[in-house]
């Protein structure tokens, strides 16, 4: 396995080598996540809600 260190390949650029996970896809994917997991908690939350508000009403 080549050292990371060193910047001999074709493929490395100023910034450094290139990957197979960066660029507009991953970040696509990053925002994606952002979605789900914030729709997700929402619902979450509001299904806590709605079991406060069923429970109050059996007083």
């Amino acid at each position: 396995m080549a050292d990371p260190t060193t910047a001999t390949g074709a493929a490395d650029t100023a910034t450094g080598p290139k990957t197979m996970d960066a660029g507009k896809w991953a970040n696509k994917r990053v925002y994606l996540r952002l979605v789900i997991y914030t729709a997700g908690i929402h619902a979450f939350a509001g299904f806590i809600m709605l079991l406060f508000e069923l429970g109050s009403r059996n007083k």
